[in-house]
C-alpha cells in the first residue's frame, strides 16, 4: 500500500518515520502534504528516503491510503478528494465526521473506506460488540489539567475563571454531537466512542477541569444488555507536542500493521 500523510506534526512524523524504516510490512511512505516547502524539508530531514510534498488532490490520486493529521478546519479539504478517488482515509480528527453523512454516502458510491484508529481511547472493540445488542447508555468523561483547558475558546467565551481551582470543575455536559460544536478540538476521543456505539446524539460526554491531574484522563461507562463495563486511560504526552498523546501515533502504526497481519486480534 502506498501511504500518504497529511500533516507532519507529532503524529504524522512518527508514523512517517516508522514507514520510512520499514516497520510496517506491506506499506510504503509515498507522499506527504504539509503547508509549505520549508516544513516539507524539515520532515524529510528526519527520513532516510525523502518523499514529495503533494497538494491534497494530487496525494489522493497518488496514494492508496491517506492518514489525516490536520487541524479540524482543513479536514473536509482533504476528505473530499480522498473519498472521491475511492481511496482509504485514516481519520484522526474523528469529531469532523459528526453530521457529515454526505461523506459516508460518497464513500459508499466510490468504494472508499473511512477508518478511525483507536487513538487515545481504549475498548472500542467492546463498544462495537455490545452495540450489536442493546446499549442502554454510554457516558464518556474527559478530565484535563487546568492548563489544558484554560485557553480553550469555549472557556474564554463563557468567561470561566479556572485559575484558582482547588477541586474538579465540570465545564460542560451533554450529547457528543452538541459538545463537538463548542469543543471541536477536544472531542475526537468522544466522537470515536460514539461512532463505535450508539451514535453522537445518544452518547453523553462530560468535560472536567481537574487541578489534581498532570495528564488527560478519559473514562467511559457503558451499560448494555450483554455487559456493563467501565474503562479509564491516562495518556502520556508525546515529546514533540504535549497536547498530543504518545499512544495516538502508535495506534495508527498498529492499524497499518493489521492490514498485512496473518493474525488479527480484536473485533
Amino acid at each position: 500500500m502506498k501511504i500518504g500523510i497529511a500533516g507532519m506534526g507529532a503524529i504524522g512524523l512518527r508514523v512517517a518515520q516508522e514507514l520510512d524504516r520499514g516497520g510496517i510490512p506491506g506499506c510504503t511512505l509515498a507522499a506527504m502534504s504539509v503547508r509549505n516547502a520549508e516544513r516539507a524539508a524539515e520532515a524529510n530531514a528526519q527520513l532516510s528516503k525523502p518523499v514529495s510534498n503533494y497538494a491534497f488532490d494530487d496525494m489522493a490520486r497518488h496514494c492508496d491510503a491517506v492518514i489525516e493529521c490536520l487541524p479540524p478546519q482543513l479536514f473536509l479539504d482533504l476528505a473530499r478528494p480522498v473519498l472521491q478517488a475511492g481511496k482509504t482515509l485514516i481519520v484522526l480528527s474523528a469529531s469532523q465526521l459528526l453530521g457529515q453523512q454526505a461523506l459516508f454516502d460518497m464513500a459508499a458510491e466510490t468504494g472508499a473506506t473511512l477508518q478511525i484508529p483507536s487513538g487515545a481511547m481504549l475498548g472500542l472493540d467492546a463498544i462495537k460488540a455490545v452495540a450489536v445488542g442493546t446499549v442502554h447508555s454510554v457516558v464518556i468523561e474527559t478530565r484535563k489539567p487546568v492548563a489544558g483547558l484554560i485557553n480553550a475558546p469555549y472557556v474564554q467565551q463563557q468567561n470561566l475563571d479556572l485559575t484558582g481551582l482547588t477541586k474538579p470543575y465540570q465545564i460542560i455536559e451533554g450529547a457528543v454531537s452538541e459538545i463537538a460544536k463548542v469543543f471541536p478540538a477536544n472531542v475526537n476521543v468522544a466522537a470515536a466512542v460514539s461512532l463505535a456505539g450508539i451514535g453522537p446524539d445518544k452518547t453523553r460526554m462530560e468535560v472536567w477541569a481537574d487541578p489534581s491531574l498532570e495528564r488527560n484522563l478519559h473514562s467511559v461507562r457503558v451499560r448494555s444488555d450483554s455487559s456493563d463495563f467501565t474503562m479509564s486511560i491516562e495518556n502520556r504526552p508525546s515529546a514533540e507536542n504535549p497536547a498530543t498523546g504518545k499512544i495516538t501515533a502508535l495506534s495508527v502504526i498498529a492499524l497499518l500493521r493489521q492490514h498485512s497481519a496473518v493474525l488479527q486480534v480484536g473485533t
